[in-house]
């Protein structure tokens, strides 16, 4: 792909933002209500500082305009755009669930199927329903010894394919929350026979392009589109997100409408703000900031793994082609061993030791490292395990029935991931007809968004 050369060193968006928060001798009769800080709560103005405040302000005419940029904006999407390897991204202030559902409205019209894992994020389930998709479930490979679901395969993608060659689109998880991630080429590479695209919920793998020691941006494996919550392992603000496109296969102009369905009118200027920043940190210390993350998240695993009684998940575990790669930034430390399970342990290690993960499960804890983390807080992490193991040891939070990874009660497969006749997917187009039983109706293969199950585990970050 030919691109002239951008001059990452900018900022565009976020110093002009700077310049309209610092000019003085300026009246606002706009929004925000609180103008420049002005009116804020002193509660308020402590917590944020009046700097923060003084730059949270609307769409004046030098900041440009999110559903039509022309300006700074559109400059600062072109930079991201060339720094993370795409050929066109747009800057998301709903996170990545705003990406995700348009994603699916932007390829698929009402009655069209999609094809997409069984543990497939929750914001890509009201996707379908806006979109009034029907999903073909795949599913992904699991291991009944860990407990973890990891991607779908190629095999798996191609039988659906030929049960199903009206599919519109195929959508796929990479990197999971566990930081593991399937074949994305091989799939970009069944749906373009098919002449269709790909669509990638990146969320946790946007620091992927920075540095070769970690997986494949999928763009650069061929997708076709990707969403990623810049926010999530990168220094933007919580709710910032991107998404980036290359290629034909997903027309841009309906994208782009369908984006604005699902982000406010009056999107944060600090987040998007965040966004360029960001951008410009990677671009230019990247592959420095990554390298000292992966080296900390190498010395934690060393570390974890000479403690009795814990393990971390490592590529020699990986033995289903649902695990074809995986990201060293994202430790998941199993707990199990210790004669407890993940929650468990998560509530001593918040609570007494100061230590919070990210994703706590029946046998893990999962915690993301990123160029935020410093040494101290790995010495932290280390010792809290030591005393956790050391409490353990004198059986103080001893729990019987988890005193051996074989004696977890883990649910079958069957329960966790295959469509169920009593768990389907709600249908906001087809109503029950007056006098009939009020029960809604039901698409094929979904989940009951009444039943109170999840389509995916929820970490302490959402989309």
């Amino acid at each position: 792909m030919n691109r002239r050369s951008l001059d990452q060193t900018q900022t565009p968006l976020l110093s002009t933002l700077q310049a309209c928060a610092h000019r003085s001798n300026y009246a606002a009769f706009h929004t925000p209500g609180h103008k420049r800080g002005r009116g804020a709560p002193e509660s308020l103005q402590t917590l944020l500082g009046y700097q923060t405040l003084q730059a949270d302000l609307p769409e004046l005419p030098e900041l440009d305009n999110l559903f039509a940029p022309q300006g700074v904006i559109q400059a600062a999407q072109e930079l991201a755009a060339e720094a993370f390897g795409a050929e066109q991204t747009w800057f998301l202030a709903n996170g990545s669930t705003s990406g995700v559902i348009a994603a699916i409205l932007a390829t698929c019209h009402p009655g069209e199927k999609i094809i997409l894992p069984r543990n497939v994020h929750q914001s890509a389930i009201s996707g379908l329903i806006l979109a009034g998709a029907i999903p073909v479930f795949v599913q992904p490979e699991y291991d009944p010894v860990l407990g973890i679901a990891h991607s779908i395969t190629p095999a798996a993608v191609a039988e659906a394919l030929a049960e199903h060659p009206d599919a519109k689109a195929v959508m796929m998880v990479y990197p999971t929350y566990y930081g593991i991630g399937g074949d994305v080429a091989a799939i970009a590479h069944l749906c373009h026979q098919h002449a269709i695209p790909l669509l990638v919920d990146e969320a946790h793998g946007a620091h992927f392009a920075f540095h070769p020691q970690l997986p494949t941006p999928a763009l650069a494996a061929g997708a076709d589109l990707s969403v990623q919550s810049i926010h999530k392992t990168l220094s933007a603000l919580t709710q910032a997100a991107m998404l980036h496109v290359q290629g034909n296969r997903v027309d841009r102009d309906r994208l782009t409408k369908s984006l604005a369905l699902v982000q406010s009118t009056s999107p944060n200027y600090l987040l998007l703000a965040s966004l360029d920043g960001a951008r410009h940190q990677m671009a230019t210390q990247g592959r420095e900031l990554l390298e000292q993350t992966l080296a900390l998240a190498d010395d934690a695993q060393c570390e974890i793994n000479q403690i009795p009684g814990l393990s971390t998940l490592n590529p020699a575990q990986a033995t289903t082609p649902g695990w074809v790669t995986s990201d060293r930034t994202r430790l998941t430390v199993t707990v199990s061993g210790l004669g407890i399970n993940g929650f468990t342990a998560d509530e001593i290690l918040h609570q007494q030791f100061g230590v919070t993960c990210e994703l706590p499960s029946l046998q893990h804890l999962t915690f993301i490292f990123s160029p935020g983390n410093r040494e101290e807080d790995v010495e932290q992490l280390i010792s809290a395990f030591k005393r956790l193991a050391s409490e353990i040891k004198k059986s103080r939070y001893r729990e019987s029935r988890f005193r051996e990874r074989k004696d977890i009660p883990l649910p079958p497969l069957s329960s966790l991931l295959s469509p169920d006749p009593s768990r389907r997917l709600l249908c906001p187009y087809q109503n029950p007809s007056p006098g009939s039983s009020s029960e809604p109706h039901q698409c094929r293969g979904g989940l009951s968004l009444s039943s109170g199950n999840s389509a995916t585990a929820a970490g302490r970050g959402r989309y």
